[in-house]
């Protein structure tokens, strides 16, 4: 097992003071599944000794990845955090999922971070999840450096994943280094701003061997060189100018304009490295990337949000005294252990555990309890959280994902939430036993609180609990989940179509309950009319009795038997909507009518309506927009007519007509497996949103199916 070394770590990031918030990195690890973040993760712990052993992906061994069922898959589910140092720098790092179906993972985690390394394969370069990754680190603004890993892998080549990053990402990558050898040959790496080689010659992780640049690649260091320093002059008025006029460029000039460009978003630079994560190459450099050009608590903008009271614009600024204590929970965790965890960034101000916090969100104060910092799966207690610090607290029972923790009401404010896409794919779940039965719904609503993108639902009509994700990878490790961490057995199944039926054209029938026994009897009798209405005006009753044939204090019974006669169609037994009911005549018996009487009465007219009135059957239509690249538009409308989609409209998708927008509404029936089927079809590359827009007519060669 691998073993946590308790030393100064923690009690140096307590005392945190400027200049040590200065010196904090809060940076994420994101990429495509299988580029080698965790492995990059593995090596950074146990070079820069959080570790002192290095952990494989393989074998199951490390850190970031603790679940049992990341272990067994050989990927990562959940976001860990953990925290090294490197040189003076204290570096806060969450490794993210790579796999689509856990995207959530990476938008909280962006959310709350200051920069990010984007790891790439060298021999994919960009692949898709890379680009909704990128997209995500968009969306927050988040500074970022690129490595290229797997730099020893067959079919390697650093210069066509750099391509690559510029042409589907549309970021300006910058080379800080060049590779010495490719495949098996790659034995080190140039740095084009020192002008100098670092060579790997063992394959344990000893630091690189400094020494003079290949004499077969001087030259190309020279390109290279130019190039970087040509791209680092163009983001600075005052380096454009000394370039022009061939002065000299120092290193540290280059370095310092290079770090501005890059915490400027709007820039889009991008340094980029390389190496070989499971060898152990290139990690080193990497390290002093992070610290040199991503940015620390004081690097970004001011936190925006609202007051609490008043909803005008407020900011928070990273400083321990400044700015009254400001958090933002972005995950929650049952532990098995201790109970809930609530993980959380404080963006001012500090807090201490034990104190009462307030969640502007929700309005309720809390008591913060026990402070912990997250190793993965080990938790190491602190005292005191301070600005720029992720910490996990144990106690706060009624904070969510997105909620903001503030030091009081007096000096509240609601920073912005994280949002989260909707799931896509649905199934029903249902205990194995009467047992499992509350264990079942307990740990549903636990899991729910987990993760946004896990919603549960109950549909009344089908009587089925109906679980819905992102992908169905997503389900089938929540599923066992389940079985494994909270003893209950299920079984899972497809969610059935909750179809409706309707009228076509008005028709006109009579409700006779005539009965007589010994002693008094039974009448009611009422004349009914049914008309289709448009679509979702449901069910309407109207009454027009003149004269009195019917007494007022029966009227309510007729209509009462005639709704309950329209939950169950005469075609398959499904729910009627959209249709008018008018009762417009009848008659009563002073001495045997009832409001029972009335009531069957009404119920055997409107039966009877129904079949007259050329019954029809109704399926739920999906509202579907999908994005996917322009080159795949085809095979994406081609599936789409086979479910039977209707195309409302295409389109390009921003900026760029190379990636095209989809909007269609698809029968429900026609879209399980829809998530998959999309994915296979776009090589990863396409997403989609779905959700309930109405109910339209089952086509007859569909319905004489059903």
């Amino acid at each position: 097992m691998t073993q946590f070394r308790s030393d100064t770590i923690g009690r140096a990031i307590n005392n945190m003071n400027s200049k040590t918030l200065k010196n904090t990195r809060n940076i994420g690890f994101i990429a495509h599944i299988d580029a080698g973040k965790t492995t990059v993760s593995e090596r950074v712990l146990y070079i820069t000794g959080r570790t002192h052993k290095i952990g494989g992906v393989d074998e199951g061994t490390t850190v970031t990845d603790s679940m049992d069922q990341e272990r067994e898959r050989g990927i990562t589910i959940g976001s860990a955090a953990v925290t090294s140092t490197w040189k003076q720098f204290t570096i806060n790092i969450i490794d993210t999922p790579g796999h689509v179906d856990f995207t959530a993972e990476v938008e909280r985690s962006l959310r709350i971070l200051d920069g990010a390394v984007v790891v790439f394969d060298a021999v994919a370069g960009v692949q898709p999840q890379s680009e909704t990754v990128w997209r995500q680190a968009d969306k927050y603004e988040v500074p970022r450096i690129c490595f290229i890993n797997k730099m020893d892998r067959v079919g390697a080549d650093f210069f066509n994943a750099m391509d690559s990053i510029a042409r589907r990402l549309g970021a300006k990558p910058i080379a800080l280094q060049i590779p010495i050898g490719a495949e098996d040959s790659f034995r080190g790496v140039i740095d084009l701003i020192d002008e100098k080689a670092f060579y790997y010659e063992e394959e344990g992780p000893m630091p690189p061997r400094e020494g003079p640049v290949p004499e077969e690649m001087i030259e190309e260091t020279r390109i290279y060189r130019n190039a970087l320093v040509e791209k680092v002059a163009e983001t600075d008025d005052d380096l454009i100018i000394k370039y022009l006029q061939d002065e000299e460029i120092s290193k540290k000039e280059i370095r310092q304009a290079l770090r501005c460009a890059t915490l400027d978003y709007s820039k889009k630079i991008v340094p980029v490295m390389c190496g070989a994560a499971l060898r152990n190459r290139g990690v080193q450099p990497l390290l002093d990337a992070i610290g040199d050009y991503l940015p620390s608590p004081l690097d970004i903008p001011p936190t925006d949000g609202e007051d609490y009271v008043s909803r005008e614009p407020v900011q928070r600024h990273a400083s321990n005294t400044d700015d009254p204590f400001t958090a933002l929970a972005f995950k929650t965790v049952t532990d098995k252990h201790i109970g809930r965890l609530v993980y959380f960034r404080v963006y001012s101000g500090s807090a201490s555990g034990g104190s009462t916090v307030f969640n502007s969100t929700n309005g309720k104060r809390e008591r913060l309890g026990r402070l912990v910092r997250m190793h993965a799966d080990r938790r190491e207690d602190i005292e005191t959280v301070v600005a720029g610090q992720i910490a996990a607290a144990i106690g706060l029972k009624d904070t969510r994902t997105g909620d903001t923790i503030c030091r009081s009401q007096a000096d509240s404010v609601v920073l912005e939430n994280v949002t989260f896409p909707e799931p896509v794919v649905s199934s029903s779940i249902e205990p194995r036993s009467r047992e499992d039965q509350d264990r079942l719904a307990e740990t549903l609503n636990k899991i729910s609180d987990e993760d946004p993108t896990f919603k549960v639902t109950f549909d009344n009509e089908t009587a089925q609990t109906v679980i819905s994700g992102m992908g169905e990878l997503h389900l089938e490790v929540i599923v066992d989940r389940i079985r494994r961490n909270f003893n209950v057995e299920t079984n899972v199944g497809k969610p059935k179509v909750a179809y409706r039926e309707t009228v076509r054209v008005k028709a006109r029938a009579e409700g006779r309950h005539v009965r007589q026994t010994g002693g008094h009897g039974q009448y009611g009798h009422v004349w009914m009319e049914i008309e289709p209405l448009e679509r979702g005006e449901g069910i309407q009753f109207e009454n027009k009795i003149t004269g009195g044939s019917i007494p007022t204090e029966f009227i309510p019974s007729v209509e009462e038997g005639a709704r309950e006669a329209l939950r169950n169609g005469p075609i398959s037994g499904f729910p009627v909507v959209d249709a008018k009911l008018t009762l417009i005549d009848g008659s009563y018996h002073e001495v045997d009518s009832s409001k029972f009487s009335f009531h069957i009465a009404g119920s055997m007219a409107a039966k009877s309506l129904m079949t007259r009135g050329t019954p029809v059957l109704l399926e739920p239509v999906m509202d579907l927009e999908v994005i996917v690249p322009g080159e795949f538009l085809g095979e994406v409308l081609a599936d789409l007519g086979r479910r039977r989609a209707q195309i409302r409209d295409t389109r390009g998708e921003g900026n760029s007509q190379s990636v095209q927008s989809v909007l269609a509404t698809v029968p429900l029936a026609e879209s399980f497996g829809y998530a998959n089927t999309v994915r296979s079809l776009t090589r990863g590359r396409a997403s989609y949103t779905m959700e309930f827009d109405n109910y339209v007519e089952v086509p007859k060669s569909v319905a004489d199916l059903r």
